[in-house]
């Protein structure tokens, strides 16, 4: 799920990447992930944290950030270099790997266009977990495009909230971080 844009006038092709980071669950881990890139004017697309190994005490950092790949490199190798992490990987360039976000739409509406809202989310998948007469609170799960496609059809039909997860990635096949 490599995607690269070019930036006009920028030296380099511009990509998207996914890292996942196995990191001690102790206070100021991620305020010393996020410190690495506001420090250095990195932007974080997509941010989720959870415990994943209670026993050990261990939280899984899923993070997505864009740059040129010299700036990508940099991430990776700070974010290595870090005291509390354990492992990093770039799922980008790893290989193949899924992606999966939550989002809850809030859609107001009535007539054909509430009409409407129900039969696209049909077609997505998306399921209805809480209505009145004028509106409707759809949750989604997909790849963070599909849920980007089913939030621009829902504009012009009375979109009036959005609230999503983040992305949560995994590598595909038998190795685990």
């Amino acid at each position: 799920m490599t995607s690269a844009i070019y930036a006009p006038g920028a030296a380099d092709v511009i990509e998207r990447h996914t890292f996942s980071v196995l990191v001690e669950n102790e206070p100021g881990v991620l305020a010393r992930v996020i410190g690495l890139f506001s420090g250095r004017g990195y932007n974080i697309e997509s941010l989720t944290v959870a415990e994943v190994d209670r026993a050990n005490g261990l939280s899984r950092i899923n993070l997505v950030t864009t740059g040129s790949r010299m700036i990508i490199e940099q991430i990776r190798n700070q974010l290595d270099r870090l005291v509390p992490v354990h492992k990093v990987r770039d799922l980008t360039v790893e290989g193949a790997h899924l992606e999966r976000e939550i989002a809850l739409i809030k859609v107001v509406g009535t007539g054909e266009k509430r009409v409407e809202s129900l039969r696209i989310a049909d077609i997505f998948r998306a399921h209805v977990v809480d209505s009145t007469n004028t509106s409707f609170v759809f949750e989604m799960t997909g790849r963070p495009e599909k849920v980007d496609a089913f939030i621009r059809l829902m504009e012009p039909l009375g979109l009036i909230e959005i609230s999503r997860t983040g992305v949560v990635a995994m590598a595909r096949g038998v190795e685990g971080i």
